[in-house]
């Protein structure tokens, strides 16, 4: 019976880590799609803004890193409480970090 509750617990965490991480990427694209949008209906008249785009590119990257962070900081815990062994915890990290 252990054995069945830590792969219900370790299914949960995994499923909803991947609806939270699967959230915030859609979240994401969709704020990323209606700024490309904005430009192309703004009036010809404007000079194209060339600041904001730069800015946004190195906050994408440090977005997935904090991710990626969080979601290893749960990995830890998980193995700290003794749901995940550490050949799981080692499996998942590499995937994570993949």
């Amino acid at each position: 019976m252990p054995g069945l509750l830590r792969g219900v617990a370790r299914t949960a965490v995994v499923a909803g880590t991947a609806t939270a991480v699967s959230n915030r990427v859609s979240r994401r694209q969709a704020g990323r799609w209606a700024q490309q949008s904005e430009p192309q209906q703004a009036p010809p008249q404007q000079p194209p803004a060339a600041a904001p785009a730069p800015a946004a590119a190195p906050s994408a990257p440090g977005d997935a890193m904090s991710t990626k962070i969080e979601q290893l900081k749960q990995l830890g815990d998980l193995k700290a409480q003794g749901v995940l062994t550490e050949e799981e915890f080692a499996a998942e990290k590499a995937k994570l970090l993949a």
